[in-house]
């Protein structure tokens, strides 16, 4: 017997990474800064990943499921003003800024090669896509 997919099944990973997109572009000052959303929405390479927020910081995925890939920067917020910059798979610091700006601009320079939309799946199915230049 066929059954219908679910809405969750019949989207394309675009259309999953543009709904939580819409989210997250939503969300107040209770959850996260709302400049840093929007200036990292504003760089084409970076609106086509998987976004999320935890303690008030963005973090951007290859994949829309967990685990996540983690090969793509981060910005932190640092106490005094600026942001500090890493990439957690290899634990490499990527520079530290005075402006969100500035922090989205050098994240978007520093996307892995091969780097494209975020994927339906986890960072184990981007190991999948070695030959496309997807690893985790």
């Amino acid at each position: 017997m066929i059954t219908p997919a679910s809405s969750e099944e019949s989207r394309s990973a675009a259309e999953i990474v543009a709904a939580e997109w819409s989210d997250v572009l939503s969300y107040g000052r209770d959850i996260i800064d709302p400049a840093v959303p929007r200036v990292a929405y504003q760089h084409p390479s970076l609106r086509e990943l998987w976004p999320m927020v935890s303690h008030g910081v963005l973090y951007l995925s290859r994949c829309t499921r967990y685990p996540w890939s983690r090969d793509i920067g981060t910005a932190f917020p640092q106490g005094g003003g600026g942001y500090r910059i890493r990439r957690e798979s290899d634990r490499t610091m990527l520079g530290e800024v005075d402006t969100v700006e500035e922090a989205y601009a050098l994240i978007a320079a520093g996307l892995p090669d091969g780097c494209g939309p975020a994927i339906d799946g986890t960072a184990d199915d981007l190991r999948s896509c070695a030959g496309l230049g997807r690893e985790a």
